[in-house]
């Protein structure tokens, strides 16, 4: 079944979710349509490719015509024509840009549909959760909409009072201009009181909208103290979860809707008072309500504006190397990363000639860091309006980093952090002036962490992890000086989203509790149990030469390159240690296997098969691990199927029989296994056989299996059966044809 229609099959909380995926960047139309032909496709690769996404791009401009001209339906072949050359104007420059949109969608799906696969969510995403309840969007919706409507009341209460100080000011211009003989007539008698009531109903009408003028400002500045400013201050908590692998980032858009129909408000709002400024200067008498309450509110008017709009200069991308898109916050020397920053407020009358400047490390004290580096590119750019982004500024940066050479030899306060564990900071400053008003903003990205070495890397994304699932301040550069325990049940949900991220299916229970028995020696009593940076990621497991995260970096990266089938089917037990496997064996029939990673090697999968003598003594036979080198020759489903063990002159067999628990071997891998026939004529096919000696002997114990051989082709296979004297015919070997 393909992941699409896995996706449709949701229940609704989840496909909610999925809605908030597709937008005009990518319309779900296209997913439905070519849903099949998208899926086949390695978006993964074409995000660093620019020749391969310019391919793809062009292909999926063809298959989307194809559809079109297939399409019975007249609005829809419209639709799909609009939407077409949308993506020429969006992607025609730049591929690559289109490809990592898809690439996102993909693996946010995949992590949907292994969030549906499990019983219970973690806490860090419950609380996430709970922090977008759809009652707390709907109340903001509402508060705003009130907000706006009462200031578009106000907008004609004061054209009324307008148009009421006309017609008395007429009046009254008119009454003076009499001459003295004619004021003391019955008729202007008359007109006196008729003008002293109109005063009286002016005045009331300046107080009555002065008095709403302040209520609705007092509603603003509770609106922005109470859940503007929170809710702003939740979108940037969950882009750090979702920075780490946590759910998708989604919010921005509604988030700046609220923030431009407030800024909307308030600028309304002191158009109003400069319209009231200019009818006090036309008429005004004793105890004007006017000239009495406005420069008070003007201040809180500019003093909201000022803010808000100082607090809606964010940044939309985090700092990210498109070489590691799923790695974000980390900075190799000398490579390229982009970076994003939005103003999330519409600004009326600002000269869109809006500067930005980056600067890297800005006012971080001496000696803080052992290293100090610089923005190699220009680092500053003019914001500019996207077309998607309903009339708001936003600009990306693309930079090149630095490290500065001292001529003295001395960096700086050296040997206290590790290189990953120095944190840095990416700051964006920026000044404008929009109806008088001055106002600086600034900003920065979350706490980076630059390397200049690949081998950096999985140190470098441990700490990213750790500050950013355990801390919410933005700019705590000290934070590795004395850093603080994690739970094990917010970190277990942590790990697990590596996997989905990297892989599209996270860890179930049982592969948290394996994992925690590894971590702990046992598996911690409750959820609470603390786990020190220290025990994470920097000392050695007992006996080994490397790190926990160093073991389960590795793992990721042997799973993204070499076992993504295979782990996604989830036939990978994974981190069950050797005394369960043997647990879990020994009452399995002859040839039952289970695949684990091993614990003794960065980045190796090895099988263990159960096999019962003839005296019923059962026996348990494990393969030296599957690392990176010998995965690269052969994949690990066709292991699986042409493994073979020579055992003192028994005939070259293959001893895995049934998967654990009872399922056939081919059944499970099958639909794995690489059965593509050579073209190369007029050459015979060949194939590499992945082989094992098991000697039983005094020396060796029968349990042992020797390391197996590096695969091996036909002509090698026979040729040791003949040093071995078998007989072909009577092995039956698919390869003897």
């Amino acid at each position: 079944m393909s992941q699409w229609k896995q996706i449709q099959q949701l229940e609704i909380r989840l496909l909610e979710h999925v809605d908030y995926l597709y937008d005009d960047n990518f319309p779900m139309d296209i997913r439905q349509g070519l849903a099949s032909w998208i899926e086949s496709q390695d978006w993964d690769t074409a995000v660093n490719d620019e020749s391969m996404a310019s391919v793809l791009f062009t292909n999926l401009l063809s298959q989307l015509e194809k559809v079109r001209l297939q399409e019975l339906n007249f609005l829809q072949r419209h639709n799909m024509k609009i939407i077409q050359q949308q993506l020429q104007v969006k992607y025609l420059t730049n591929p690559t840009v289109m490809a990592r949109v898809i690439s996102t969608c993909l693996r946010e799906e995949q992590r949907i549909l292994s969030s549906a696969c499990t019983q219970e969510q973690g806490p860090l995403e419950k609380s996430l959760q709970n922090s977008v309840a759809f009652e707390r969007q709907k109340n903001m919706d509402n508060r705003v909409g009130i907000i706006r409507n009462n200031v578009q009341l106000m907008d004609q209460a004061v054209k009324y009072i307008e148009d009421m100080q006309e017609d008395f000011d007429f009046r009254y211009k008119t009454l003076q201009s009499r001459e003295t003989s004619d004021k003391n007539s019955d008729m202007m008698k008359q007109e006196v009181p008729r003008l002293q009531e109109m005063l009286n109903r002016l005045d009331f009408k300046r107080k009555e909208i002065v008095s709403k003028m302040s209520i609705v400002i007092k509603d603003i500045d509770d609106l922005m103290t109470s859940q503007l400013n929170p809710e702003l201050q939740d979108w940037k908590r969950r882009q750090q979860i979702a920075a780490i692998g946590g759910p998708l980032l989604t919010g921005l858009e509604q988030l700046q809707g609220w923030f431009t129909l407030t800024a909307q408000s308030l600028f309304q709002i002191k158009r109003q008072l400069d319209k009231l400024g200019e009818l006090v200067v036309k008429v005004t008498y004793e105890s004007d309500p006017i000239p009495l309450q406005k420069p008070q509110m003007e201040e809180r008017i500019k003093y909201l504006i000022y803010h808000l709009t100082k607090s809606s200069f964010v940044v939309e991308k985090q700092p990210c190397m498109p070489t590691h898109p799923q790695r974000p916050l980390i900075i190799k020397t000398g490579v390229q990363f982009t970076t994003k920053v939005r103003l999330l407020v519409k600004l009326p009358e600002v000269d869109y000639q809006l500067k930005v400047k980056t600067t890297f490390d800005k006012d971080l004290p001496p000696g803080r860091v052992s290293r100090q580096f610089f923005i190699l590119t220009n680092n500053t750019k003019v914001m500019d309006i996207e077309d998607y982004s309903n009339g708001c500024l936003s600009v990306e940066f693309r930079h090149l980093l630095k490290e500065r050479k001292y001529i003295n030899g001395t960096k700086g306060n050296e040997g206290l952090l590790s290189v990953t564990e120095e944190l840095h900071s990416l700051s964006f400053e920026a000044c404008f002036t929009v109806q008088g008003l001055t106002i600086d903003l600034e900003t920065c990205s979350l706490p980076l962490v630059v390397i200049s070495n690949v081998s950096q890397l999985a140190g470098g994304w441990a700490s990213v992890m750790w500050y950013n699932f355990l801390s919410d301040e933005p700019r705590n550069l000290a934070f590795f000086g004395n850093p603080p325990r994690a739970n094990w049940s917010e970190l277990a949900e942590v790990l697990s989203w590596q996997f989905s991220t990297f892989a599209g299916l996270g860890l179930n229970k049982e592969q948290l509790t394996m994992l925690g028995e590894k971590l702990f020696g046992q598996y911690p009593s409750c959820s609470d149990y603390q786990v020190s940076w220290s025990k994470f990621s920097k000392e050695n497991i007992l006996g080994k030469p490397f790190s926990f995260w160093m073991w389960l970096d590795s793992i990721l990266e042997l799973i993204k390159k070499h076992l993504l089938p295979v782990w996604n089917e989830n036939y990978i037990m994974g981190f069950v240690s050797k005394e369960m496997e043997r647990a879990l064996l020994k009452d399995r029939e002859p040839g039952t296997f289970l695949l684990r990673f091993s614990e003794s090697h960065l980045g190796g999968i090895t099988f263990t098969w159960v096999q019962h003598g003839d005296n019923g003594e059962v026996k348990f036979n494990s393969v030296e691990p599957y690392t990176k080198s010998r995965l690269s020759a052969l994949p690990f489903a066709d292991i699986i199927r042409d493994y073979k063990v020579i055992s003192d002159g028994v005939v070259p067999k293959n001893p895995l029989k049934f998967l654990y628990p009872d399922i056939p071997k081919d059944e499970a891998f099958g639909r794995l296994y690489n059965s593509q026939p050579s073209k190369v004529y007029p050459y015979i096919a060949s194939t590499l056989i992945p082989i094992s000696e098991l000697r039983q002997s005094a020396n060796i114990p029968p349990p042992s299996c020797r390391s197996p051989e590096p695969p091996m082709t036909p002509g090698e296979f026979d040729m040791l059966n003949a040093q071995l004297c078998f007989d072909m015919d009577d092995m039956g070997s698919p390869y003897s044809e």
